[in-house]
């Protein structure tokens, strides 16, 4: 391997980081930039070297010495560094490209769909490293027992967490079109991201076109029991039938002292995360691994150890109160459809107990009044539910503003409480904080920073 001097333009990307933390320990010259980095980005790559001197754009850090320049998603299309780079005429490509660049002498083992793929990613690492397979991989959060949540190896197989947003501000590819994967898993399509795929049409098509640029011969495993999914297999299979078709469906499950069981012709298996959607993950991980070549026992005898990705349905406390525990819980869920499953696995498993859902608005999809009626009935199943949203937030993706009865009008829920403010949310949960009782906290942001898990401490009086 020739040493590369690699520029990236808005490192600290959670994908973007800790691809620049791979190639650094590959022996690269890795330089970066961005406007803010925060942890854990931050801290990874001061630790490395790689952490920018100081925030901003500065076209002095783009010259002809270059070899590639990796642009993220961060980055708007009139970044100074990125015009830097276009007056030299410096190759300039977006991450997924320079994955699949990278990974082109390798099975691709691709995890896709509107929900569980981070999940699926991890929980296939996990097991991959508890039977001793080697492989490369690329995962969007972060996994217990891994430094990096990027590795190149060169080694036979690689595992890439396929995302269907776009790949860069000038390349406009959905990141997983680029993968171009010999196996793959489709776990559902649920319409997202309505500021670049505009109806429901035109995502579920982005599903179609991925599945026509898988690589011949390859072999797709998917959800049977997604009707916008079914669509996708009954368009893309006629046009390519060379691909292998495996369909699963959800399993049987129980949860039993407290641990999820799944009900299988062979047994029951004991699993270490929570909800029935991680069930339907686990089932699909499955069918996905024995087409691989991995055996199902030691799939399901690894699978037992997995807790979860971190932000993905995390665990974050077990409160002891005098009357009940109080347990919280942390997710990254924000599409409707991800909310919606999240929040009924929790309430099944915990039915004994009162479910107070805390969601926050934040992506541009979930803040538009186009988007806004997708969520009717998503938080139906807590029994007591709050949405929260910045109007700052608002005004800086260029949205209008929302009102309390637009958002009671979009859930379908009249006794909904609704926030706007840190402060209002922190009193909220503090308020709600009694003996049986579990907190499911999801949104993809940081809830305007408010620190709800320490006020839930705070008011249980640990």
């Amino acid at each position: 391997m020739t040493p590369q001097h690699i520029h990236f333009i808005a490192i600290g990307g959670a994908a973007m980081h800790n691809l620049a933390l791979a190639l650094h320990d590959l022996g690269h010259n890795v330089t970066g930039s961005d406007d803010a980095i925060h942890d854990p980005s931050k801290g990874r790559l001061a630790a490395s070297g790689l952490l920018p001197d100081r925030m901003g754009w500065y076209p002095e850090r783009i010259h002809a010495g270059l070899d590639v320049v990796i642009l993220g998603m961060h980055a708007r299309a009139d970044n100074p560094e990125l015009n830097k780079a276009n007056d030299l005429g410096l190759r300039i490509v977006s991450y997924p490209e320079y994955l699949y660049e990278a990974a082109q002498n390798q099975q691709r083992i691709v995890v896709a769909g509107s929900h569980g793929k981070t999940t699926i990613t991890a929980m296939l690492l996990h097991v991959l490293d508890h039977i001793g397979k080697k492989t490369d991989f690329m995962v969007g959060a972060q996994l217990a027992g891994f430094d990096r949540m990027v590795q190149l190896t060169g080694a036979n197989d690689i595992v890439l967490e396929g995302d269907e947003y776009l790949s860069s501000p000038l390349d406009l590819t959905p990141k997983f079109h680029w993968y171009r994967p010999h196996l793959t898993i489709l776990t559902g399509v649920a319409w997202d991201h309505i500021n670049v795929f505009p109806d429901p049409d035109f995502y579920r098509e982005q599903f179609v076109t991925y599945l026509l640029k898988m690589e011949p011969g390859g072999t797709v495993v998917w959800y049977s029991g997604d009707e916008e999914l079914q669509k996708v297999m009954d368009e893309a299979l006629p046009k390519r039938p060379d691909l292998k078709s495996i369909p699963y469906a959800e399993p049987e499950h129980e949860v039993e002292d407290g641990t999820l069981m799944l009900c299988l012709p062979d047994g029951r298996f004991p699993l270490g995360t929570v909800g029935g959607h991680n069930a339907l993950n686990t089932v699909g991980a499955l069918a996905l691994c024995t087409a691989w070549g991995i055996s199902r026992k030691d799939f399901l005898e690894a699978v037992k150890g997995f807790t979860g990705a971190a932000g993905r349905l995390e665990r974050k406390r077990d409160l002891k109160l005098q009357g009940g525990d109080c347990t919280i819980f942390r997710d990254f869920a924000h599409a409707p459809s991800k909310v919606k499953a999240t929040t009924a696995s929790i309430k099944q498993q915990f039915a004994g107990r009162k479910l107070i859902a805390v969601l926050e608005l934040h992506t541009f999809s979930s803040l538009n009044p186009a988007f806004l009626p997708t969520y009717a009935g998503a938080l139906d199943a807590a029994d007591e539910a709050w949405v929260c949203w910045s109007p700052d937030v608002l005004k800086h993706k260029k949205l209008p503003p929302l009102s309390a009865s637009d958002v009671h009008r979009a859930f379908q829920r009249k006794d909904l409480g609704v926030c706007t403010s840190p402060e209002q949310i922190l009193t909220a949960v503090t308020r709600a904080t009694a003996p049986d009782t579990v907190f499911l906290l999801m949104s993809s942001g940081r809830f305007e920073g408010a620190d709800l898990i320490g006020a839930i401490d705070t008011a249980a009086g640990s």
